[in-house]
């Protein structure tokens, strides 16, 4: 007759949150990322390549 092995110890379930999410602030509720490209200031060159590149279809 055999024995079952020992079993593993599980990890905790996460807990369930019952606030309301609509309390807390959310990526879109900022003004952080509209827009913005990184690099940091834009010098004429960049901002005539940015124009190109958000240029709409009908323009071109």
């Amino acid at each position: 007759m055999s024995t079952a092995p020992d079993p593993e110890p599980r990890a905790p379930k996460p807990a369930l949150i019952f606030d309301d999410p609509l309390d807390r602030q959310s990526s879109d509720d900022t003004d952080r990322g509209w827009g913005e490209r990184p690099g940091g200031e834009g010098d004429s060159a960049a901002d005539l390549k940015r124009f190109l590149d958000e240029k709409p279809p009908h323009h071109l």
